[in-house]
């Protein structure tokens, strides 16, 4: 600790330096630059005058010149730095620069003797002065070495992860330009984006715990928002046709690699559709979302860039995404029976079920209701296999209180999800509009929460209201958008894609001298 501590007094003696030669680099208030490193490096013209500023990520001084590398985060280009060209002043600057400051250039663009594209330094303005040691790691043939690789620090300091690790920065922005892309595909459909409450006196729309906190203004207890479908629809009881949001919801339940309290969720609800218009949308969304952000429709999934894998077939590092082909479809009874040897006729009443859910090897204790064994039959022998797009259509009604019953099977509703890399994307269906089936179906769940489902759904009279004033026939479907980020870009942790994730507190243990 001493160390750390006595290298920081080292920077900030630099620090007390600069500002004695007559330059406080935090009062500067804006550099103006010219051009970024990408559009230097890519569009590089020998003796171009430039402008650039980033961050000092190497450095090396050798007598009365030194080098140094400059990155702007997207990318980074290497300047040279010469004593008879900055000047005594210049020249003392550069002397009391340290890995992680900023600084401003000017100059022009030349090439070194080893080859390198670089900047011939002409002034220097440094813009802040970094008082900790960033891991910056050492660099050579395009490996990095001895840089951050600590998980716990990189999730719970994410901008030092953002500077030094380059893959897990190309993971953010692309989860990021997903988000935006989601944005400028609903728009151009002619959605309207709307915003819903997150303070919540029923908090519905999903089987979920709610985290609960207190309205201190109404001394009201709240709830905070668990999923955004009960308040979207009642726009669309209001004749608003097309909507959706991208907005925090949150679920008081466990952590895992893919699963965090708090997540972002994408809801749209279209009037005077169906599952059917629903699938056509979600296949043209995500043809549009990979060409954006991927550039191809083809999203080549691996964690070693060089490997060599065949369209569509998993690998333990490796697959090929084709967004360009229709999804796959699948009826979900017809894939157990297929997967798990489990026959449709099995699945017709609950003692039967669990005798062959028994058969196929799993525990039956905890299942109460057809619907948890036809689903956990697809956990375990469907979606594992369903690497490709496919859409899983006909899930049972005891896990579907939102969906239209199925015209042909009572049982079952009128839903499907979607599947990428055996997880699931989006969950969609055709929305209930009658209110009388509606309120049977909560009446249903409060049945099931009285049993003992604290995940069961809320009945709720403020929706049941917005029913009964009429709601056109509709199609709905959300998709979670860092489950989205995970899938496509070949992330193992949901903390991956999160800018900053929940992270349990540091325990400081204080010791007595």
């Amino acid at each position: 600790m001493n160390e750390e501590l006595s290298l920081r007094d080292i920077r900030l003696q630099k620090l007390a330096k600069m500002r004695e030669l007559g330059h406080d680099p935090y009062l500067v208030e804006r550099f103006e630059r010219s051009h970024s490193a990408k559009e230097m490096l890519e569009g590089f013209e020998e003796g171009k005058q430039i402008a650039f500023a980033g961050r000092v990520v190497s450095f090396r001084l050798m007598g009365k010149a030194g080098f140094a590398h400059i990155s702007d985060g997207e990318a980074k280009i290497q300047g040279y730095f010469r004593k008879d060209d900055l000047g005594e002043l210049g020249w003392d600057l550069y002397n009391l620069l340290d890995l992680g400051d900023h600084v401003g250039i000017t100059g022009y663009l030349f090439v070194t003797k080893t080859g390198e594209k670089s900047i011939h330094v002409q002034t220097l303005t440094p813009l802040n002065k970094s008082l900790q040691t960033l891991p910056l790691g050492k660099e050579k043939d395009g490996q990095v070495f001895y840089g951050l690789s600590d998980v716990d620090m990189r999730y719970r300091h994410r901008h030092l992860d953002l500077i030094c690790n380059a893959e897990a920065r190309k993971a953010l922005i692309q989860r990021m330009k997903m988000t935006s892309a989601v944005r400028r595909f609903m728009d151009s459909k002619g959605y309207l984006e709307v915003e819903t409450p997150m303070l919540q006196m029923e908090a519905g729309g999903a089987a979920a715990r709610p985290f609960l906190t207190h309205y201190n203004a109404y001394d009201l207890d709240v709830k905070l928002r668990i999923s955004l479908e009960l308040y979207l629809k009642r726009v669309i009881c209001g004749d608003i046709p097309k909507v959706y949001e991208i907005g925090r919801v949150f679920r008081n339940e466990g952590v895992s690699n893919r699963h965090s309290p708090e997540f972002t969720m994408f809801e749209f609800y279209e009037a005077y559709s169906n599952l059917e218009d629903m699938m056509a949308l979600v296949e043209e969304m995500f043809v549009h979302i990979a060409t954006e952000v991927f550039g191809t429709t083809q999203v080549h999934i691996s964690s070693d860039p060089n490997e060599e894998v065949t369209e569509g077939v998993a690998s333990e590092t490796g697959v090929v995404l084709d967004f360009g082909k229709p999804w796959k479809r699948l009826d979900l009874l017809t894939a157990i029976e297929d997967l798990a040897g489990v026959r449709r006729e099995e699945l017709a009443d609950l003692d039967s079920a669990r005798k062959a859910m028994e058969r196929v090897g799993l525990p039956i204790e905890k299942e109460n209701n057809l619907g948890g064994i036809i689903e956990k039959l697809l956990e375990k022998f469907v979606e594992p296999t369903l690497i490709q797009p496919t859409f899983l259509i006909g899930y049972p009604i005891e896990t579907s209180p939102l969906a239209k019953k199925d015209p042909s099977n009572p049982k079952m509703t009128r839903r499907f999800e979607g599947y990428v890399r055996g997880r699931e994307l989006c969950n969609a269906f055709s929305e209930i509009n009658d209110p009388i089936d509606q309120r049977e179906r909560f009446e249903q769940q409060v049945a099931e929460r009285a049993k003992g489902d604290d995940e069961a759904h809320p009945l709720d009279e403020e929706f049941l209201f917005a029913l009964e004033g009429g709601m056109p026939p509709c199609g709905g479907c959300g998709i979670g958008i860092d489950r989205m980020a995970m899938l496509l870009t070949g992330a193992d942790h949901i903390r991956e894609i999160l800018l900053f994730p929940t992270m349990r507190p540091v325990q400081t243990v204080q010791t007595e001298e």
